[in-house]
């Protein structure tokens, strides 16, 4: 579903070339549940952007869903959904319900398939009490609620999702990741989540890569992660351990077909 090849991104900062990403690769299958780890300055959204077609890359290749993003971006936001935790794509003022609305018709979604994939989304995310008030008014865990619901009534088969638990009390993150786990085992969407909560990884991926300096670090399985710290259990601790034990990535990228690679200590 994602396909990155070599991509680069580069930008003019006060007359100076800052690489955000370099010859970054990797692949992420239909169905996978894939967690991308970064510091701040890592490139994470970065990345994000160019998978989303808000920038395109200055080298390399990229597809998701089989379209390139930079070039087809009304068509990529047909089979993609997309949720930043910080940004809401809610409108403000109006009641949840009628967010809702636009969005059939901005997707063009026909009305009884809307009506069908909001009742399901109404009843898992237990958003039934406040359809009717103005997002202004909406808690941070319903607002949140709500952007996850938008961001899939067109039924995407891509979602990406950035800090989607961020500023969540705990009883809203557990619905929040609940929902996220049915979604994926349940309806087979792909899902690739960025985010400094590694308690999302732990309870939603079976695969997590890690991105420092613009490069892949870390390709593999959340075990395979723990396994890169002897001793530790803790996943908090182990990223945290490779990324102050090494400031700059010490495996070389990781290339569509080939092993994914495991970074040391």
């Amino acid at each position: 579903m994602i396909d990155v090849d070599r991509i680069g991104r580069s930008f003019r900062v006060r007359g100076t070339t800052v690489h955000a990403v370099r010859d970054l690769s990797f692949r992420v299958g239909a169905g996978e549940f894939v967690g991308y780890l970064g510091p701040n300055g890592a490139g994470k959204s970065t990345t994000i952007k160019m998978l989303t077609g808000i920038l395109a890359p200055t080298s390399g290749r990229v597809t998701v869903a089989g379209l390139d993003p930079s070039r087809r971006r009304t068509a990529l936001a047909r089979e993609i959904g997309v949720v930043f935790g910080q940004r809401t794509t809610l409108w403000w003022d109006l009641p949840l319900r009628d967010s809702f609305e636009l969005v059939r018709l901005l997707y063009k979604v026909d009305r009884a398939r809307f009506r069908e994939r909001l009742d399901e989304m109404t009843t898992r995310l237990g958003l039934g009490d406040f359809l009717g008030t103005p997002v202004r008014q909406l808690s941070l865990g319903q607002r949140m609620r709500g952007d996850i619901t938008a961001a899939l009534l067109h039924d995407p088969s891509v979602l990406v999702l950035d800090e989607p638990t961020i500023g969540l009390d705990i009883v809203s993150k557990a619905e929040v990741r609940a929902f996220l786990r049915e979604l994926n085992t349940e309806h087979g969407t792909t899902v690739l989540l960025t985010t400094h909560d590694l308690g999302d990884i732990e309870r939603l991926c079976r695969r997590v890569m890690l991105i420092d300096h613009g490069r892949l670090a870390f390709d593999g399985t959340v075990d395979e992660l723990r396994a890169t710290v002897p001793g530790e259990t803790s996943i908090e601790d182990v990223v945290a351990h490779l990324y102050l034990s090494s400031p700059a990535p010490r495996t070389r990228p990781h290339h569509p077909g080939e092993d994914p690679p495991i970074a040391t200590a």
